[in-house]
């Protein structure tokens, strides 16, 4: 018997995923137990929302995404800090971050904002009774979990965020010490 193709064994595992609704990455938020997730951006985008409300349905959570509003006379005057992609400098009251905060419940309703209108403190009433509720539609690293299938390990001891490793150093660093470059 020939050995499977790595393509073909990812496509396979990617189906057993879908099939078995094993969402590894939301299967760490529900395992953590958390139920608020807290998520500060700068990304006003549309398909952002949709992001939190994806982690909000998967994750059994509510999802509070803040996002900052602010003009161009919030930030230091050129040359100090300059805007790209505006052509010219953008006037003072010019809108340079439209905002955008948003509160979701773990069924994916929106309970505040999206607010673009300006500066504004957004607020809901949880019902953490929801998210026990949630968890009968979806409920990550319970009943739908197949661990004998597929399973994630977590290591949660720090780590750089970046590091790089040559060629050349990834030879003579497995013969030696495993020496990385880390920043």
């Amino acid at each position: 018997m020939e050995p499977e193709k790595p393509e073909a064994a990812a496509t396979r595992l990617a189906a057993m995923a879908a099939k078995y609704k094993v969402f590894l990455v939301m299967g760490v938020i529900e395992k953590e137990g958390i139920e608020i997730y807290c998520a500060p951006t700068a990304d006003s985008r549309p398909v952002w929302q949709a992001s939190m409300t994806h982690i909000a349905l998967e994750g059994g959570c509510f999802v509070l995404s803040a996002n900052q509003f602010c003009r161009r006379k919030d930030y230091p005057p050129p040359p100090e800090y300059e805007f790209a992609g505006f052509g010219e400098e953008p006037s003072a009251d010019t809108v340079v971050c439209p905002g955008g905060s948003v509160i979701i419940s773990p069924s994916g309703e929106v309970l505040a904002g999206p607010n673009y209108e300006g500066e504004a403190l957004i607020t809901a009433d949880l019902d953490l009774g929801e998210i026990v509720r949630a968890k009968f539609d979806f409920d990550v690293v319970g009943h739908y979990a197949r661990p004998e299938v597929l399973s994630l390990v977590v290591n949660d001891k720090p780590q750089p965020p970046v590091s790089f490793t040559s060629a050349a150093e990834k030879t003579s660093a497995a013969k030696n010490d495993s020496i990385a470059k880390s920043y």
